[in-house]
């Protein structure tokens, strides 16, 4: 997959009066270095679904992965819209990060293999996951891998309050 370059824009609604757009640079390079996200899905009967996990950023995307009994893997199955946040749980410093777009599924083991080295690279050894029948495999399970290109992305900056959107 190759990096976009989105369209930036501040929206000065909601944003100080002296604010500036954050850089898509900058939101990717915090996008990629969060160590915890936070998923939004929906649930077959519309109810919405949030759960923490590990992300990493490889290749202009998002990829994570979960049980596939998890509730997160049903939703997914069912609606692959979803949403991934991450960012400072203060108040007035900061930036807040919101991604979404669509969850693709992730088969092919060359592709998992580059994502799981970059998980052991991020979070070290202990997240190191073997590569098999288009699957990530570890100690507690396999782990269905999925995908997600920014389709849409807000950066929320904190101090000097500013709402960044860039769009895919």
């Amino acid at each position: 997959m190759t990096e976009n370059e989105p369209r930036t824009a501040l929206d000065t609604r909601f944003s100080s009066p002296d604010a500036t757009a954050t850089p898509w640079s900058e939101g990717r390079e915090r996008l990629a270095a969060a160590e915890l996200y936070w998923l939004s899905t929906v649930r077959g009967d519309g109810r919405p679904h949030v759960t923490p996990l590990l992300s990493v950023w490889h290749d202009g995307a998002l990829y994570f992965c979960t049980g596939p009994g998890e509730q997160k893997a049903k939703n997914l199955a069912q609606n692959p819209h979803c949403t991934l946040t991450t960012g400072a749980n203060t108040l007035h410093e900061g930036l807040d990060l919101v991604v979404e777009g669509t969850a693709a599924p992730v088969r092919e083991d060359a592709v998992l293999r580059r994502v799981a080295a970059v998980y052991v690279t991020k979070y070290g050894e202990e997240w190191t996951f073997e590569v098999r029948d288009g699957s990530f495999h570890h100690k507690g399970g396999q782990a269905l891998v999925y995908e997600l290109a920014p389709a849409t992305a807000f950066g929320f900056r904190k101090g000097a309050y500013g709402q960044t959107s860039w769009r895919f």
